[in-house]
């Protein structure tokens, strides 16, 4: 199991990678190995102001829906379209090309509360 050591992780299976005040994320590849394989990511909040928690779209598995959660308040400012066409991205390269949306956060404070990967890795091996 894949778990870059360099990005933030949430108890809901995403990966965060702060970059100034913009956080990209996506879904580890623990989450895309337990959904199987994925037809359909949806996120219909782009230029929205989301607060942390909020569900801001679902990913679409074979056999399931599952939403996907703000690790982050703020606003997102980009979907990544390429997985209108690819959505198995998700499955193929999570931390790559398999990436979801950028967030420009507004409480830098909330990164705090974050896993680590050591964290995530020590979570998902229950």
């Amino acid at each position: 199991m894949n778990t870059p050591s360099e990005l933030k992780y949430t108890k809901d299976h995403e990966w965060i990678k702060i970059e100034g005040d913009i956080a990209t994320i996506g879904i580890t590849d623990f989450a895309q190995s337990e959904l199987g394989d994925i037809v359909y990511v949806e996120v219909d909040t782009l230029d929205e102001a989301l607060e942390v928690e909020e569900v801001f779209g679902t990913v679409e598995a074979v056999k399931t829906v599952s939403d996907l959660f703000l690790p982050l308040s703020g606003e997102i400012i980009e979907f990544n379209e390429g997985l209108e066409d690819e959505p198995e991205k998700v499955n193929s390269d999570p931390y790559g090309e398999g990436w979801m949306i950028k967030l420009k956060f507004s409480d830098a404070s909330q990164i705090d509360d974050l896993l680590s990967a050591d964290a995530y890795k020590a979570l998902i091996s229950g």
